[in-house]
């Protein structure tokens, strides 16, 4: 109570001596008590005929998917680097460094495209922006000053590596990489609030007067939910460009050392992107639950309504990325010796893969005719319309997760041979965890047809954490038994060219993908700029037909490739060393 008492006197003596900041300060809070503003059609400005919400959503798209990988990059960097320091394996510090070269390349285009993005947003959607600022006040000053800092850590980071690079240099050297991933990963947090504020608004009243703080504004139910899962996609995404770049480097390269350099390369990379990518799904029904939680309407907008085809369309691009990164895993077993004896399982794990991608792409209702619907007897195919429920799914999904991590596991032991004498009871228990959990997988999806429609979600969570146990289980049990283990040779560079080709695959799905899915999540929202509270009242408040949103999505996807193959080309050409002129003759005599 004294120091409320002391707080209050403080007050009060500002209030005498300073009158003009009172004053101020009441009619902030009067300010904060305004209903958001309705823009009429009027108040949204038409230039040229452009479209303003393609050109902002082409912008906005582009710098995340920039922002994505200037993002992810620095984080595995920095894990690769530690890596160097922990085996005192110099590879690993030269594939660090090279990953943050294509990051270097790449940042000022994040920047450069972040900046037209304002400028649009800016002159399209004055009173929307005008409306967030409010909201979150000098939050948007932290964010410009955290943007000048990663730039600062950034360039000291990368350019800083050669004269940190030995002794306990190294230790300050990795400090600047966690301040840099540290200010990074903040970036993206700060961000996600306005996204996630804009679908589910809290700190304000109905009508979108301000009552609450910036922190109530920030941590909307949303947040947490698209922070998960937009870290975890950018850890995929980071590592598949860099696979992507891998592969080109590889396919350039003719010095047989520089081939396994980035053979070795496209590998981790691919290791990357599957170690981030097996928990994006369930990550992803985390933030539907939340959404639905929310506002069931939007729910059933996504999965029920104009938008549910399209997870169709995500189901064949996870499915593409599961059989490209199985594909790439398989190829690899041709690096070692042993790898041949692990090759005849790799027809079992493709039926599985393949089996649940159909599984995974077979809609429940299908868009027919009436003289189709009379012929089919319904919507819903007699013998395929199970499959199209999520009971179903959630089972082929869990399944290839699990298959896809035993392709990691073969390449992974073929290079080892253990020595400790209770492999043999090991291995029978690796293989029991296998049989004993996919079982449980496929009996909990049958669980999900018999048990009522409420319990059906919940029918799902053993299934998580089972393919999760498998996962953690046969980790732990493989450090142990390969500890010590006989390593064979593993022949970096003995791979053929079609199998670069699949870490090409990687990156224009996961693009496009991540176009797909923030075309949805937007969308959402339908004719709101903040959901309930900011109605969009310009000429394109509808959503986009889902052809045009393909070709806009194709659009920017293959806008992003090019920039990729260009920041490829300049890594490549900064590598390029001059041919020695030979000596100078210009001084002889004839």
């Amino acid at each position: 109570m004294k120091t409320w008492h002391l707080v209050s006197l403080f007050a009060a003596l500002l209030s005498v001596l300073l009158p003009d900041l009172a004053a101020a300060s009441a009619d902030a809070v009067a300010t904060t008590l305004e209903a958001a503003p309705k823009p009429s059609r009027l108040d949204y400005p038409v230039i040229a005929g452009i479209s303003g919400r393609t050109l902002a959503w082409s912008m906005a798209q582009m710098h995340l998917f920039l922002a994505a990988f200037v993002l992810a990059v620095p984080l595995f960097a920095i894990a690769t680097e530690f890596m160097s320091v922990v085996t005192g394996d110099d590879r690993f510090d030269n594939m660090a460094r090279e990953f943050m070269k294509i990051t270097m390349a790449a940042y000022s285009l994040t920047a450069l495209v972040g900046g037209g993005l304002l400028l649009v947003l800016l002159v399209f959607y004055p009173h929307l922006m005008g409306y967030m600022i409010k909201v979150f006040r000098g939050q948007v000053l932290i964010y410009a000053l955290l943007f000048g800092l990663e730039s600062i850590t950034l360039y000291i980071y990368f350019y800083s590596w050669d004269a940190l690079r030995r002794g306990n240099r190294k230790y300050y050297h990795m400090s600047i990489g966690l301040v840099l991933n540290t200010v990074g990963l903040t970036l993206m947090f700060v961000a996600n609030a306005w996204v996630s504020f804009m679908m589910s608004p809290t700190g304000i009243a109905p009508d979108g007067a301000i009552t609450g703080t910036v922190w109530e504004a920030t941590r909307n139910p949303l947040w947490n939910p698209l922070n998960l899962h937009r870290f975890l996609a950018n850890i995929a995404y980071g590592g598949a460009i860099v696979g992507g770049y891998a592969a080109y480097m590889f396919l350039a390269e003719k010095d047989p050392a520089k081939k396994a350099h980035y053979d070795w390369m496209g590998y981790t990379s691919n290791f990357i992107a599957i170690l981030g990518f097996i928990p994006l799904p369930f990550a992803g029904y985390w933030l539907m639950a939340e959404i639905y939680a929310y506002s069931q309407q939007m729910g059933i907008t996504a999965m029920g309504g104009i938008l549910a085809w399209l997870f169709i369309i995500q189901a064949v691009l996870i499915g593409t990325i599961m059989l490209a990164a199985n594909y790439y895993l398989w190829s690899g077993l041709m690096r070692t010796d042993r790898g041949a004896r692990y090759a005849k399982y790799v027809k079992y794990i493709a039926v599985v893969i393949v089996g649940g991608f159909l599984v995974w792409v077979t809609p429940h209702t299908l868009i027919l005719t009436t003289a189709e619907i009379q012929n089919l007897g319904g919507t819903s195919h007699k013998i395929l319309g199970p499959l199209g429920i999520m009971p179903a799914k959630n089972t082929a999904v869990n399944l290839m997760l699990v298959f896809t991590f035993l392709s990691f596991q073969m390449f992974y032991r073929s290079s080892r041979i253990p020595v400790v004498p209770w492999a043999k009871s090991a291995n029978m228990v690796v293989v029991a965890l296998y049989v004993v959990g996919i079982a449980n997988i496929v009996a909990a999806g049958i669980y999900g047809y018999i048990t009522p429609t409420v319990y059906k979600v919940g029918a799902s969570v053993p299934q998580v954490m089972t393919t999760l146990s498998i996962i953690i289980g046969s980790v732990i049990i493989d450090v142990f038994m390969l500890r010590g283990a006989k390593s064979e040779k593993v022949h970096w560079g003995r791979m053929t060219e079609r199998s670069q080709y699949a870490l090409f695959v990687l990156p224009v799905a996961f693009t496009w993908l991540m176009g797909l899915m923030g075309y949805i999540r937007s969308s959402l929202r339908t004719n709101w700029h903040v959901y309930t509270v900011m109605k969009d009242n310009s000429p394109e408040n509808y959503i986009p037909a889902l052809g045009d949103a393909g070709n806009t999505i194709t659009g920017i996807t293959l806008a992003f490739m090019a920039v990729m193959v260009f920041v490829f080309w300049l890594s490549r050409l900064g590598q390029t060393k001059q041919a020695d002129p030979g000596p100078d003759n210009s001084g002889a005599t004839s």
